[in-house]
């Protein structure tokens, strides 16, 4: 003989489904913090070298031209000098700066794990109202 099967009443079966979703929706929370923390560990690395370029940029920018221009400045005009020198910098500087951006530009943050599990979500949802 089957056992009876218990009725479940609208309210009881709302407040089941209204838990479920708010716990889903914590953890979708949860899962989308971590994930981004991810992705900004995945930035320092780049971020740091990006930082370095512009760093260097400046500390190159003060002694080599300083003695870049005193030694040009011998067999040349001292303007010249600096030009040459202060040019020489700028698109070294450039290509840190640039190498640095193009590695921060690959990086992808998009928290993929959450969206699949917000749709997952979703559809749960559907089937729960049905």
């Amino acid at each position: 003989m089957a056992a009876p099967q218990m009725q479940r009443s609208v309210p009881e079966i709302l407040e089941d489904i209204a838990s479920n979703l708010t716990q889903m929706v914590q953890a979708e929370f949860r899962l989308a913090k971590t994930e981004l923390k991810e992705g900004a560990e995945k930035i320092a690395g780049p971020g740091a070298t990006l930082g370095a370029g512009v760093v260097l940029a400046f500390y190159g920018l003060g002694f080599l031209l300083l003695s870049a221009v005193y030694a040009l400045s011998l067999v040349m005009a001292g303007w010249l000098a600096t030009l040459i020198v202060g040019g020489t910098l700028a698109v070294s500087a450039g290509i840190l700066i640039i190498a640095g951006g193009t590695k921060l530009k690959r990086i992808n943050l998009t928290p993929e794990k959450t969206i699949r599990t917000l749709e997952e979500d979703v559809q749960w949802a559907k089937q729960q109202v049905k």
